[in-house]
């Protein structure tokens, strides 16, 4: 047990790395239950978020409680087949996600005010 403890001590993780593992790809009928079996594998898990909506179906979100464990996850679970897909798992990166929403929220703003001014954006 000490030798685990110690390796965890002395190992330098990239900095992209965290607890919170992004997952895509995901078969659209997986339930809860098949993802603790799948994930719950790798370590002690938090919480999982599958998403519901139609933009989100074939995702969801698993939160370790050791960030060793979420590493240990990546790294065998990325490329691994369900259902006949292949997962995508990511490490979660708050910049990338809200440059997302924030582009989107952008476009939706612009789209307004041409709206509102009467701007197409067709060439005549």
């Amino acid at each position: 047990m000490t030798t685990i403890s110690m390796r965890k001590q002395n190992t330098r993780l990239p900095p992209e790395v965290n607890r919170v593992l992004y997952v895509r790809n995901l078969p659209f009928n997986i339930t809860s239950e098949e993802m603790y079996d799948i994930f719950g594998k790798y370590g002690a898990i938090r919480q999982i978020r599958i998403g519901c909506n139609k933009d989100t179906k074939g995702t969801a979100f698993v939160v370790y409680e050791d960030i060793y464990d979420a590493k240990n996850a990546v790294d065998h679970l990325s490329g691994f087949n369900v259902a006949n897909r292949y997962l995508i798992v990511l490490y979660y990166q708050h910049a990338k996600m809200s440059k997302k929403f924030d582009q989107k929220k952008n476009e939706e703003e612009l789209a307004k005010l041409q709206e509102k001014y009467g701007v197409s954006t067709k060439d005549k």
